[in-house]
């Protein structure tokens, strides 16, 4: 099975900085991940995000309500397993976007959420 990380953004976001923030999201969220694994955790190599860049590169963009964003918040932790994304080219520089970790399984939250399209 390959590995895959889930990038969500709010449904109320403008197409343009939705696509900024999906850029931003799965860049942001390798150097995090990354870095996390490499201090944090076992010195396996490669780690999980290393194997994912190098084995899948899969990437699941979401369209996901305020509610499903607050929700998805609950099922890992923050900056070990996920990132939320601001946009400072926005009034009170909001959160539009979480990004997860990449892994092989998810929770079947994820799996029941809305591809951007």
């Amino acid at each position: 099975m390959a590995s895959k990380m889930y990038i969500l953004i709010k449904d109320d976001i403008d197409l343009g900085h939705a696509i900024l923030a999906s850029a931003h999201a799965s860049l942001s969220g390798y150097l995090t991940f990354l870095d996390h694994e490499l201090h944090q955790q076992s010195f396996e190599i490669p780690t999980r995000t290393q194997s994912w860049v190098n084995d899948s590169f899969r990437k699941v963009v979401c369209k996901v309500s305020q509610t499903e964003f607050d929700k998805s918040k609950t099922y890992f932790k923050e900056t070990e397993d996920f990132r939320i994304m601001h946009e400072c080219g926005l009034p009170g520089n909001p959160e539009i976007a979480i990004v997860f970790a990449p892994r092989e399984e998810w929770p079947g939250f994820f799996k029941s959420l809305k591809l951007y399209k």
